[in-house]
């Protein structure tokens, strides 16, 4: 039987289950990767389970966030994370190493390899052949373990790609046209995996802008072909022994099929606050606009600056503009310096960052209030960047460039010069040292822990039957963003679950806190819309509402990784069977379920009664067997404790 790409990595990892739509598989672990602001949480984790080293074939920490150090509870994390590497097993990469994906693609990726991460971007690594998926630092914890990583098998989405991109038209603007064309919730349930001949003129770090913004579709990862533009890139970065052929057979079958003529896209635009927002640039074009940001794990190549560096060369941005140019490694600023790029980008007004993830995640480089900020990074919900009230519009490189010089909205297409093509040097400074390996015996190593590294909070088991008010009624496409804010004043407190919990919901809410503590031993009920959830992998978004007593959310659908991460711990996530039921919900109303331990073991119909109104609403959940266990036990950790100590 012929096989695509997608099905031959999940055949050769499966080692429960069969392949069939929607049936539950477990898949083996290879390697995964942690960054600082999910995997502080997951190191101590790891280190709550009990395990004294890694079970994985390599495992990796990069600190990549949480750079600013305006006080002791950043840099005091760093030393933890260190520490937990050599305790544990990890290769460590130090603090302005560069943003994880792109740096363990230069360093670690391989194709035909598993790769599971605490970063929802993790999918990029797809772009080498590799099958990579976001996940919570609960599951990602658990494959350190060495425990296999379980999923609904989704439908496998092929997309032929036809064409040549035309001048001035990048990788960015392929996948600014499927959010086009399927918006932030098209992807769900499904892997797509691009093939066909456009695939000849898209080098592997053009792939890793397509799969790394999979996740903003929502898609459980994106998967390429294992191809000579792989085999390339690897021998570039001194690794090509690592390459190896993985193709689809020919005659591939897929659940769902697409086309892009790659010949007949145009400069895209992502309008504000959503990634499925997408309209020509051409349409908006002449829009006044304060910054311009290039860099981030969604445009992370060397192209993406050089070509940048190429369009303002010799001339100056407007006076206006922030042009904020954010390294996304320490390699790729070596280069930039190498090959005379940075000097052009320096002259021409850049304001250049240290190597990290920066203001795509709010920490630092905010805009201007109500101003527009064109930027390269995958996301653009309300109030990321760090300002509340923000304008971000994601585009290319080609675009942000041109229209920083411009001062407005620009269509590069315009630029009166011609197009800079990228050729890639013979050979590249590799920076291989900011990468601290694993020791040989770390058992004896002593965990480093400051004031801000504070016990994971005690969750209890789910009760016989909940009862409580709804604090909170929230829209369709709410995001991890919403739910859990980043940014440089709330991301210092991922390892203190007390502290950070003030910040849940205070986006949308900031009385929720203040009301939730009143319902903390009670509990209480959140209500959402389609989509609840999207975005960002940070299990933070579940644990701190956990921890303020959330035990149920009731929602139209949910995003892959949040129901994962409700479910790990101990949040009930229902879905309405019937969506007008949304609208009859009000916020207080008092809701009631009696006997759910025994509804949710028997089927996956739940009857929820409004106290408030005497209404009964019919709800399902969609949760596999082993996620309900975890809800039973309160979490994951609960039911993981359990066994061990029965053991």
């Amino acid at each position: 039987m012929s096989k695509n790409v997608t099905q031959k990595l999940i055949e050769s990892h499966l080692v429960k289950g069969l392949m069939n739509q929607g049936e539950e598989i477990a898949l083996k672990i290879d390697q995964t990767l942690t960054q600082d602001a999910t995997g502080t949480l997951a190191l101590l984790e790891f280190e709550a389970i009990g395990m004294t080293h890694v079970q994985t074939e390599l495992s990796a920490q990069y600190v990549d966030h949480n750079l600013l150090q305006e006080d002791f509870k950043n840099p005091d994390d760093h030393l933890f994370l260190r520490s937990a590497c050599k305790k544990y097993g990890l290769w460590y990469s130090r603090p302005g190493n560069g943003v994880s994906h792109p740096v363990h693609m230069e360093r670690f990726g391989v194709p035909g390899k598993t790769l599971l991460g605490s970063d929802s971007h993790t999918c990029a690594a797809g772009s080498l052949g590799m099958l990579a998926i976001g996940a919570g630092g609960l599951e990602v914890a658990m494959a350190m373990a060495g425990e296999p990583f379980s999923i609904n098998m989704p439908k496998i989405w092929g997309i032929n790609l036809i064409g040549e991109l035309p001048d001035w038209v990048s990788a960015k603007d392929v996948i600014l046209e499927m959010l086009r064309r399927h918006q932030v919730d098209g992807g769900i349930g499904k892997i797509i995996e691009y093939y066909g001949p456009g695939l000849n003129s898209l080098s592997a770090m053009d792939r890793h802008v397509i799969a790394n913004m999979g996740a903003e579709l929502g898609a459980t990862t994106s998967v390429f072909p294992s191809d000579q533009a792989v085999r390339q890139f690897l021998k570039s970065q001194g690794r090509e022994e690592a390459w190896q052929e993985i193709l689809a057979d020919k005659n591939a079958e897929y659940d769902e099929y697409e086309e892009i003529n790659l010949a007949e896209l145009e400069p895209l635009i992502a309008l504000p606050s959503s990634p499925g927002n997408v309209v020509p640039v051409q349409a908006v074009a002449g829009r006044k606009i304060y910054q311009s940001y290039i860099g981030s794990s969604a445009n992370p190549g060397l192209r993406d600056f050089s070509v940048a560096a190429a369009i303002v060369n010799g001339k100056q941005v407007h006076e206006r503009i922030s042009f904020d140019i954010n390294p996304t490694s320490r390699q790729i600023l070596e280069n930039l310096i190498e090959l005379g790029y940075l000097a052009k980008l320096v002259h021409a007004g850049a304001r250049i960052h240290q190597a990290g993830c920066g203001g795509c995640i709010g920490m630092g480089q905010a805009p201007a209030t109500g101003r527009i900020s064109l930027r390269t990074v995958p996301r653009n919900f309300s109030g990321r960047s760090g300002t509340q009230e923000d304008q971000v519009y994601l585009c290319s490189p080609e675009t942000a460039a041109a229209s920083a010089l411009s001062g407005m909205i620009t269509d590069p297409r315009t630029l009166d010069m011609p197009y800079p093509r990228f050729e890639m040097p013979e050979t590249l400074c590799l920076n291989t040292e900011m990468l601290v390996p694993p020791i040989a015996k770390g058992d004896a190593y002593e965990l480093e822990k400051g004031p801000n590294i504070k016990p994971l909070p005690i969750l209890e088991p789910l009760p016989d039957q909940l009862e409580g008010p709804v604090l909170l009624k929230v829209a369709d496409d709410i995001s991890t963003d919403e739910i859990m804010p980043a940014g440089a004043k709330v991301l210092p407190f991922r390892s203190n679950i007390p502290a950070i919990s003030r910040f849940v919901f205070s986006r949308i809410d900031e009385t929720y806190y203040e009301r939730a503590m009143n319902y903390q031993q009670q509990g209480s009920f959140v209500i959402g819309g389609d989509n609840y959830g999207q975005g960002s992998s940070r299990e933070h978004a579940a644990l701190a509402p956990r921890y303020l007593g959330l035990k149920m959310v009731i929602a139209k659908s949910f995003a892959r990784i949040h129901m994962q991460n409700l479910s790990n711990f101990g949040i009930l996530p229902l879905i309405f069977i019937n969506p007008d039921d949304w609208q009859k919900i009000d916020q207080d109303n008092v809701l009631s379920i009696p006997n759910i331990r025994a509804a949710i073991t028997a089927g996956n119909k739940v009857k929820v009664i409004n106290l408030s109104k005497n209404e009964t609403y019919d709800t399902k959940h969609q949760m596999t067997p082993h996620q309900v266990e975890r809800v039973l036990a309160g979490s994951l950790i609960n039911l993981v404790s359990h066994k061990k100590s029965n053991q």
